[in-house]
């Protein structure tokens, strides 16, 4: 039972006053300006979806073309065009936007019993970032000048001698701008998880999820200066004629790969990590017991973020490294199958020793687990330095990277997406229809991806828009077609049972699944405020700890707790999450997107070279910077 359902008439008026110092203006005003972190997920949510789709089409597309040999579906040109902006698209514009963006500022600060973001207009600020990124690099498909080189861009084929038009210009431009929201959005989330957990929310008591952002958070912290750096000496090399990546004139070609991979494999686990914060999330849930090895499991995700910057050259083996360096990097690319093995052991043994309950949500995490095994193995195959210098630039790697990041990272996300379904919209979905739509999307890509492996065994090079019969590499290709249609019916059918269910579900109420953590004890979906009343927690699983929760309600009562007297929440101890300081946090404001349209528009000038009004675009920005921190709310 909630809070406010046992609340007394005093509780009930303290409730009252909350709604209205945290309401926000209705109506489309109200999402252009406001700064609460559930709707800045589901702006994530439904921007990052869009993006989804789009880089669907785009894999449809390639799959389309590739079913036989010799097809026209696509020229060459058109093709390289399509397959790159397919990459961007799902690693820059969709698995990362959704996980941190949707699901991390939705869930985390309910999680840690939090009311908002520690900074909630930058957070705002970096969703206008991520969508205008998003448009800046869609408007090089536009007009015809789209991204050309594959998602990771290499040199000299990203230079002004074999790229002149201004297809990878929108490439660097667009991911320097994501970045800038992608790093505003990890401080953001660092600070939140430190400083605004709930009181007795010490470190061993967060829950695995926020272990998991954590993770990730510092991962992008660092890794993104790395791509920036090497796109910000490429629009040199492009724009003034400097030579950081040209062998002629004294420059190396190699260093883009150095930066790029020490930005490019961290990114792979910041893919994957929100992956395992969904499966430690849903897991317990749906087997009715605490997570096995839950200390392990904790470290076992932050190893896997930190031991992710010392395996960058693995993807370098077959350009021609020293032997000693390649053997360092095999050898670290071994190591980090410990602290994956340990996640691994803990889910299965978890499953194994608890009472399953096989919902829509625990199949997915169970395809993860699965594909993860699976693509997992294959990495450790790439360790072996003769085995990758083989297979280098084949099928067998674009097999590998698909069960990665579509099998273990997007499986995760469909399970996330039924799982917290209830407490998004309180209503549920169509629990046959969800495990239908497991099993049609489980087979397409087991149908799609496997047979990549053999075709890659079987030498066919990656990124080639064709390919002549009499190879034998046809039937597998059109087995892959089929697969990646089958795939799509299968996604096609989660979103309509989905959209479905959000006008014709059953009531969820607030528990529907008896979860462990602390959103499941507010309502579907969650008032603004989030929480009547700061909950005070005493183990990482708040809600099967039905003291601490009917003591929350009593605090309500006693008007402890409760904040109602401001836009205020509560500030504890970094390590012991003990109470520090009630902080009064800002409400909705125009600066953000203001300042994010400023910026947009400042990196289309500098692209079109009228750096006059790109400057004046810049000025246009730092009013607008002056505008918000006129207005900064004070702390009491």
């Amino acid at each position: 039972m909630s809070a406010i359902a046992s609340a007394t008439p005093a509780g009930q008026a303290r409730v009252q006053r909350l709604e209205r110092i945290w309401a926000e203006r209705p109506g489309l005003v109200g999402w252009l300006t406001t700064t609460d972190h559930k709707r800045i997920g589901l702006l994530y949510l439904f921007a990052s979806l869009v993006f989804f789709a789009a880089g669907g089409v785009e894999a449809l597309l390639v799959r389309t073309q590739l079913a036989a040999p010799n097809q026209h579906v696509l020229g060459p040109a058109a093709y390289d065009e399509t397959f790159t902006m397919h990459g961007i698209t799902m690693i820059f514009l969709f698995v990362i936007p959704i996980t941190t963006g949707a699901f991390g500022n939705y869930l985390l600060p309910l999680m840690i019993g939090a009311r908002d973001m520690a900074f909630p207009r930058l957070n705002a600020l970096s969703f206008w970032l991520f969508a205008g990124s998003g448009l800046f690099l869609y408007m090089s498909m536009i007009v015809g000048q789209a991204p050309s080189a594959g998602w990771f861009n290499y040199v000299p084929l990203a230079s002004r001698a074999y790229s002149p038009d201004k297809g990878i210009d929108f490439y660097s431009y667009g991911l320097i701008f994501n970045a800038i929201a992608s790093t505003a959005a990890s401080v953001n989330f660092i600070v939140t998880i430190f400083k605004l957990r709930a009181p007795g929310m010490s470190l061993n008591r967060m829950p695995l999820f926020c272990y998991a952002f954590l993770a990730v958070s510092f991962s992008l912290l660092f890794a993104l200066p790395f791509l920036s750096v090497a796109l910000i000496l490429l629009e040199l090399d492009r724009q003034l004629g400097f030579h950081f990546y040209d062998a002629a004139a004294g420059g190396d070609p190699l260093l883009w790969q150095h930066l790029f991979w020490l930005f490019g494999h961290p990114e792979v686990y910041i893919i994957i990590l929100p992956a395992f914060g969904f499966a430690t999330s849903i897991i317990p849930t749906f087997v009715r017991r605490r997570m096995v090895a839950f200390p392990l499991v904790a470290l076992a995700e932050l190893l896997v973020g930190f031991l992710g910057f010392g395996v960058w050259a693995h993807h370098m083996f077959a350009v021609g490294l020293s032997t000693s360096t390649t053997t360092y990097f095999a050898a670290a690319s071994l190591i980090i199958v410990i602290p994956s093995a340990i996640q691994i052991f803990a889910w299965i043994t978890t499953i194994l020793t608890g009472l399953p309950r096989f919902t829509t949500p625990l199949l997915f995490i169970i395809g993860f687990i699965l594909f993860f095994l699976l693509g997992g193995l294959t990495g450790i195959m790439f360790a072996a330095i003769p085995f990758d210098q083989q297979l280098t630039d084949t099928y067998f790697v674009v097999a590998h990277f698909h069960f990665v990041i579509f099998g273990a990272a997007v499986f995760p996300i469909l399970g996330g997406l039924f799982y917290w379904f209830p407490k998004v919209t309180g209503r549920l979905y169509h629990e046959r229809t969800g495990q239908i739509s497991f099993w049609i999307t489980f087979v397409g890509t087991l149908l799609t991806f496997f047979p990549m492996h053999i075709l890659g065994l079987l030498g066919m090079p990656r990124r080639d828009y064709t390919y002549p019969s009499g190879l034998g590499w046809g039937g597998f290709n059109l087995l892959e077609t089929i697969g990646a249609y089958v795939l799509t019916a299968g996604l096609l059918l989660i979103v309509g049972n989905l959209l479905y269910s959000l006008r014709r579900g059953a009531p969820a109420g607030n528990d529907p699944w008896s979860g462990a953590t602390l959103e499941w004890s507010t309502t579907s979906p969650p008032p603004a405020y989030n929480f009547p009343v700061i909950p005070v927690v005493s183990s990482a699983y708040a809600m099967w700890d039905e003291d601490d929760r009917r003591a929350d309600a009593a605090r309500l009562n006693r008007g402890e707790l409760v904040l109602e007297r401001g836009h205020e929440t509560v500030a504890s101890t970094v390590q012991d999450g003990d109470w520090d300081e009630v902080l009064t946090m800002p409400s909705e404001s125009p600066w953000p997107i203001t300042l994010a349209i400023a910026v947009t528009a400042m990196f289309a000038m500098l692209l079109l070279e009228h750096f006059v009004t790109a400057g004046v675009f810049g000025g246009v920005a730092l009013l607008a910077l002056l505008g918000w921190h006129t207005t900064e709310p004070q702390e009491s």
